[in-house]
């Protein structure tokens, strides 16, 4: 399925934020910690100041979003509705192509689905154990131009 790559727009700010936590529950198990308003401002303000973020849409919809720069992605999640149809890859391509070459992003080890993509992708684990706020166990993956 073909997805609209676009940069980050301020007025998808709500529906990119609400598809991001309900993936990312869907993925842990578990409900996000930070207050909508929290993490409203964190998508808007502090996120876009280290990272590109990319919005996916289809027919003006939110589909998926990535935040990455040229050695780290920081965040990728996809609507649970679109997971699967290729929506991922293409965000995940562009950061690639955007790269140094190398690239690192932590998973939570209980998101098997992301460890799949991941590795299928090239990642390989580089280490465990990364300490964050919902106190899960994470993977940390790295991927190489070989």
């Amino acid at each position: 399925m073909r997805a609209d790559i676009i940069p980050f727009d301020p007025r998808h700010a709500e529906e990119t934020m609400a598809m991001w936590r309900e993936s990312k529950e869907r993925a842990i198990g578990q409900k996000e910690k930070h207050s909508v308003e929290s993490h409203l401002y964190f998508l808007t303000d502090i996120l876009p100041r280290e990272f590109q973020v990319d919005l996916a849409l289809i027919n003006g919809k939110v589909v998926g979003m990535a935040a990455y720069n040229d050695t780290e992605i920081s965040q990728l999640y996809i609507h649970a509705e679109y997971q699967g149809l290729g929506i991922g890859q293409m965000l995940l391509d562009k950061a690639k192509a955007m790269s140094s070459g190398r690239l690192t992003l932590y998973t939570f080890e209980v998101n098997e689905n992301a460890q799949r993509f991941y590795e299928k992708n090239g990642f390989v684990v580089i280490g465990r154990g990364h300490e964050n706020e919902e106190n899960l166990s994470d993977i940390q993956y790295e991927w190489r131009v070989t």
